[in-house]
């Protein structure tokens, strides 16, 4: 009998192992799968993990195969070929796109009724071609999107700003990549509409520095490509929006999130995957209004838009 909740992870290389790790730590999961080609590499990872037990909240986590991944929850797919440096996520897609195509069948056998939580990358595309040859809902299958971006650019303006990114709400849309935007129009911190917050900084220090954007949204574009630069992969703050999105799923929060979905319309955009803000909570994922944008905003997501739609017309899915 299944007790508690349950969720398997495809993949057991850096990102899927820290993903086991946080999502240990948390304690959210009863029960954790970690399914990969290399069965020693997905038992030694959770091996590792499952030795620390003692010392955290219980659960049950081991290596299997796709047909233990029965009545789970969750499943997180972080099956593909990780980015290397200067590679782009985009060249990373046919691989990865044939990958998901062989393998997707025998998870949605045994967990046809998961909610799939995509982070390989192109997480964009790899969310559409599951979309495209599996016929599981759209609410079920979604992609970690730009949450992270998202993540990286509160921290960047809270870094600036000296205020905690808690109280910052800012969002990027389109891609989880280079054409990815900021929304500068939606950007509020405590409630405060971005330029009203800095006039009145303004106002009250005459030394204060003009914020400049564009140099803010070139680093959250170019971030995931310096850590990777540096140590050669990204995988801890990944692995934390991964956490942030099963909380959501499993305490039904309700939480308005920017995440990779299926489009139908918002904008004028229609038929590909990217992030915009939905809800989510237990069910899935459910679009919401879209919200107003400037017509030089609207410009640059309908821009993000095109460049996956080309990528997903040249690509075998």
């Amino acid at each position: 009998m299944k007790k508690g909740n349950k969720i398997s992870i495809l993949g057991a290389g850096n990102v899927g192992a820290t993903i086991a790790y946080t999502l240990t730590l948390d304690g959210m999961a009863s029960e954790i799968v970690l399914v990969d080609i290399n069965q020693n590499k997905a038992k030694g990872e959770a091996m590792d993990i499952i030795q620390g037990t003692a010392l955290c909240p219980p659960v049950n986590i081991y290596a299997g195969d796709y047909p233990d991944i029965r009545d789970s929850d969750i499943v997180i797919v972080t099956l593909g070929c990780a980015r290397k440096p200067g590679q782009s996520r985009i060249d990373l897609a046919q691989g990865n796109v044939n990958i998901i195509k062989s393998v997707m069948p025998q998870a949605v056998r045994y967990a046809p009724d998961a909610i799939y939580v995509v982070v390989s990358n192109p997480v964009d595309i790899i969310t559409y071609t599951i979309l495209k040859t599996t016929g599981l809902p759209e609410s079920h299958v979604f992609g970690s999107g730009t949450l992270l971006d998202s993540s990286r650019l509160r921290e960047s303006l809270a870094h600036t700003l000296g205020i905690s990114p808690k109280n910052i709400h800012a969002y990027m849309f389109g891609e989880h990549g280079d054409s990815s935007m900021v929304p500068w129009s939606l950007t509020s911190i405590g409630g405060i509409p971005l330029k009203t917050y800095l006039n009145s900084m303004s106002d009250r220090n005459p030394d204060f520095k003009e914020l400049d954007l564009a140099a803010i949204e070139t680093e959250v574009h170019t971030s995931g490509a310096q850590v990777i630069s540096l140590k050669g992969a990204t995988y801890y703050a990944i692995a934390l929006s991964a956490r942030r999105i099963c909380e959501c799923i499993l305490r039904d929060t309700n939480t308005v999130t920017t995440l990779s979905g299926m489009i139908h319309g918002a904008y004028g955009i229609d038929d590909v995957c990217l992030s915009l803000p939905f809800v989510l909570d237990c069910h899935g994922i459910s679009s919401m209004k879209a919200p107003e944008l400037t017509a030089e905003e609207q410009e640059k997501l309908l821009a993000s838009a095109n460049i996956l739609k080309s990528t997903i017309a040249s690509l075998d899915i």
